[in-house]
């Protein structure tokens, strides 16, 4: 079985920057930096611990403006975790005897590119889960004032997951036949999206919603932001776990896309893993910002389409094409055009009547 690998670092492409003329090595291997992934992670708990506990420890409507602030924060944070990592590694690589002899700015600079572009991709790949959200509180009938706490639970459920799947993808991914089926797939969802869309998924035909319901006793209505009660003597699920379900699930489906796509950006897990927590971290606040005004950027599930279809061309030939590594530089160049061409079409050119919005997120449904 044969063993992916990317060249890495005996020179520096001129125009690329990206590096060259020797093996593949992971430069953060779990082994040796499993404290900043402890680090890391219990930084990211205090952070939602902070959220939840003090700031948003009372049910209430977010504001507009409260949306873009905490967006604009955790963008901020993002940039200072991904300028972090880009010191250290500067830092570092120099250090290490393995790679003596090596371009280690040019690696260095490698390394910050790479973070900011899985950024970039579970970003923008997390406005299209966005929209499923969106109809999940629609269906349920969420009000606005208790999104929140779905919301935050469903980031530290995305987060076990999240760490889980790039665990396997760190594993899996090493192997090219994998690489090449996980290419194909991404390819495969890109077509898919662009031709057929989710907008029209019923969360009520849901198979987990099914399975919940045959399983577990349901209350008919919400009891304040409890997600069971006790009724008559017995506990009873209510509406809002079943909603919680649901956005877990919704995570599932897009980090099936998201992991592996980070992945054909770099193959380093702490890259994967660091970018990915920190776009997740700002899910809650972007929903809460975009849900009510997706049907704006109707062109940009289109965009989020060619965005799989080019990673997983990445996967499936442009690496090999490019001597085992597609030029980092190129590709954060290309994400950033297809978005930005995505959302100034959207807003240049009306949508259609019959075109589907996104479910508000007011208290309208109580």
């Amino acid at each position: 079985m044969s063993v992916w690998r990317t060249p890495i670092a005996l020179g520096t492409d001129a125009i690329s920057g990206d590096t060259w003329g020797m093996e593949q090595q992971i430069l953060f291997p779990f082994a040796e930096y499993w404290w900043f992934y402890g680090g890391f992670t219990a930084l990211v708990l205090a952070v939602l611990a902070l959220d939840l506990g003090v700031l948003h420890r009372e049910p209430r409507v977010q504001t507009l403006r409260e949306s873009a602030t905490w967006s604009a924060a955790w963008v901020v944070f993002a940039l200072l975790v991904g300028l972090g990592l880009w010191q250290y590694a500067h830092w570092r690589l120099p250090q290490v005897p393995a790679l003596a002899g090596a371009d280690h700015a040019a690696l260095a600079d490698t390394v910050g590119m790479e973070y900011l572009a899985g950024y970039v991709v579970e970003k923008a790949l997390a406005v299209d889960n966005i929209f499923v959200i969106a109809m999940v509180f629609a269906y349920f009938r969420i009000p606005a004032h208790l999104q929140h706490r779905v919301l935050f639970y469903g980031i530290i459920g995305a987060l076990l997951f999240r760490a889980l799947f790039i665990a396997l993808g760190a594993v899996l991914l090493q192997y090219q036949w994998i690489v090449l089926a996980a290419g194909a797939f991404l390819i495969l969802t890109g077509v898919k999206m662009a031709i057929v869309g989710d907008g029209n998924a019923d969360p009520g035909r849901n198979p987990l919603l099914r399975l919940l319901r045959r399983l577990m006793p349901i209350t008919p209505e919400l009891h304040g932001q409890s997600f069971a009660v006790r009724v008559d003597g017995r506990w009873m699920a209510t509406p809002l776990l079943l909603c919680l379900a649901l956005v877990e699930f919704s995570d599932i489906i897009f980090a099936i896309d998201s992991v592996p796509a980070i992945f054909a950006l770099t193959d380093e897990p702490l890259i994967v893993f660091t970018s990915n927590i920190c776009a997740i971290l700002g899910l809650r606040a972007m929903y809460f910002l975009l849900a009510g005004v997706m049907d704006r950027f109707h062109l940009l599930k289109y965009g989020l389409a060619l965005i799989l279809v080019f990673v997983g061309l990445k996967m499936v030939w442009l690496n090999d094409a490019f001597g085992g590594k597609f030029p980092i530089v190129w590709s954060l160049g290309i994400i950033g055009g297809i978005l930005a061409a995505a959302i100034l079409a959207s807003l240049w050119i009306r949508p259609r009547q019959s075109a589907a919005t996104a479910p508000a997120i007011t208290d309208s449904a109580k």
